[in-house]
């Protein structure tokens, strides 16, 4: 903080200059019967002068310095992070550069990668040309020894630009798991204004900017690894529905083969369409039309014992939902609700509150077991029921957070009533 000091010495003589004039100023009036006016003034003036020092001296201590140096980091690094979320790229330096620019004393702002300028802002952005190779020595220094490094001169800059005002510079690594993958440089006019304060401050900014890279990169590998879950999960259960269909059709085979023949055809179909499919969400409407044909595929073998009604507005059917989390549902209520006689009735309808769309999907079946309801979501209970179950359960968490999933109620004898809690998406506007 030498600079500082240096500044509140020199305050510190204007000042005393200052008060000594219009104090020989006051003297006069008194002595010499100047009149009460000039006097008046010259109190006044002592007066102006010793708070407006005050002020200075206020503005120069070392508490204060600091205290601004932090806010300039914190608000340039605050308003940076929505950006840096997205990694740094072109796009993303030019942005954080624009914004360290508005809220610093440097001319301009630079950031880099270990070979090329992600992004200018500020004096020389005519000729300093972002995508272009790191032309400073310095800057090429900070990224091989992970240290900052100060540029005093032009010549030091080594811009071809005669003209360029740019005369020095700050330069900091960027850090990633302690490598550096870039720099953030900022640009002076003079080599004066190359102070202990604007040296702290850039490499405060720069470790703060350091650790938001950090986080969005351990954002990025946690969205892929639970996008690989979710792809794990999704070819989990999309076998468990085409081995139980083929199984189906295969019963049919003895008894009715035309019909078999039928619905082999339709499935193939149905399930080509499935598997052309790479989205990782799906219209609620597509979802029901995967349980209809899981349904007419069951009816085959079932007949009129099956029956299954459902009731979802129209405002709900463009809710983004991952694909086959209903049928297996419905399916469970065939496979393990069936009663020994009689019809199986399944309901399935949709609310929404809040933002949140609960689909229900309510049986009168044989129900579940008091003591087995609650393992149901458990993993690796039971055979189908409890795999079926927790795979829905685990991926509507993994897309929507831990707020939403399954929830089952069951009576034995009575039926089974199972609630997917999923987040709708914010509308236009929203």
């Amino acid at each position: 903080m030498a600079s500082s000091n240096r500044r509140a010495a020199g305050i510190d003589i204007v000042l005393m200059g200052v008060i000594a004039l219009t104090g020989s100023l006051a003297a006069l009036a008194i002595f010499f019967g100047f009149s009460k006016p000039v006097a008046v003034v010259a109190v006044i003036g002592i007066t102006g002068v010793a708070l407006d020092g005050i002020y200075a001296r206020m503005r120069t201590r070392v508490d204060h310095v600091q205290a601004m140096q932090s806010h300039q980091i914190l608000e340039i690094a605050n308003e940076s992070l929505s950006w840096l979320r997205q990694g740094l790229t072109y796009e993303t330096a030019a942005a954080v550069c624009r914004i360290a620019l508005q809220e610093s004393e440097a001319v301009a702002v630079a950031i880099t990668d270990t070979e090329k300028v992600l992004g200018f802002a500020g004096v020389g952005e005519d000729h300093h040309t972002v995508g272009g190779d790191i032309m400073t020595k310095a800057t090429r220094e900070a990224i091989e020894n992970n240290e900052h490094r100060i540029v005093w001169s032009k010549a030091e800059i080594g811009c071809p630009e005669p003209e360029c005002e740019l005369a020095a510079a700050i330069v900091v690594p960027l850090e990633m798991r302690e490598e550096p993958v870039g720099t953030l440089k900022f640009y002076y006019t003079s080599a004066e204004q190359l102070t202990e304060t604007q040296v702290a401050m850039v490499e405060g900014l720069g470790t703060l900017l350091s650790t938001q890279l950090e986080l969005s990169e351990l954002e990025r590998q946690t969205e892929l690894a639970t996008r690989m879950e979710l792809k794990a999960l999704q070819a989990q259960i999309n076998p468990h529905f085409l081995f139980n269909t083929i199984n189906t059709i295969a019963a049919l085979i003895r008894t009715d083969p035309a019909a078999a023949r039928e619905l082999l055809r339709e499935f193939a179909a149905f399930y080509r369409r499935t598997l052309e499919s790479n989205e990782e969400l799906i219209p609620l409407e597509r979802e029901l039309e995967y349980t209809r044909q899981y349904v007419t595929f069951e009816r085959a073998r079932f007949g009129e014992r099956i029956a299954v009604h459902t009731e979802v507005s129209d405002e709900f059917l463009g809710a983004q939902v991952p694909a086959f989390i209903l049928q297996p549902i419905v399916e469970n209520a065939v496979q393990h609700g069936m009663p020994p006689r009689g019809t199986l009735h399944v309901d399935i309808g949709a609310t929404a509150a809040g933002g949140i769309l609960r689909l229900v999907v309510e049986d009168d079946g044989v129900g579940i077991a008091a003591r087995d309801l609650p393992r149901v979501l458990e993993p690796g209970f039971g055979k189908g029921l409890g795999i079926a179950l927790k795979n829905v359960d685990d991926r509507l968490k993994g897309y929507f957070g831990p707020c939403c999933g399954l929830e089952v109620r069951s009576r034995e004898g009575h039926g089974t009533t199972i609630t997917l809690t999923i987040t709708l998406a914010p509308g236009p506007g929203e």
